[in-house]
């Protein structure tokens, strides 16, 4: 199976920055999409960022500007890097990954991690 390990996490300042990273290992052939969406207490589960396995990304209105989304192939590891911060980005954070083996669509997710972000 696919396991993803996130870090990165943590409690910062309004106007601040936090970096997220997410490692995938194990069974990792045919990941062609990873990406990062958030849960903030009483909502739903959101999209935050996403970037396929050739590089072409897409942003939530909400953090588009302000977050960057990148991957490095060679390692399987995704990274968010959040600038700007408001307290409205506080969540916990989840790595997703989409998989693709024979005809099967697989999708991974890390365990959480929690950005907060005071003001």
């Amino acid at each position: 199976q696919v396991q993803l390990v996130e870090s990165g996490g943590g409690l910062v300042q309004a106007g601040g920055s936090l970096r997220l990273s997410c490692a995938a290992s194990g069974s990792i052939f045919g990941i062609n999409a990873m990406g990062w969406y958030r849960q903030a207490p009483g909502k739903q589960r959101e999209l935050v960022a996403t970037i396929t396995s050739g590089g072409s990304t897409n942003y939530a209105d909400s953090v588009n500007g302000r977050f960057t989304i990148s991957r490095d192939n060679a390692k399987n590891t995704v990274f968010l890097q959040m600038n700007s911060l408001k307290a409205e980005d506080t969540a916990v954070y989840y790595c997703n990954v989409k998989r693709r083996i024979f005809t099967a669509n697989l999708e991974y997710w890390g365990q959480g991690t929690q950005v907060t972000v005071s003001s």
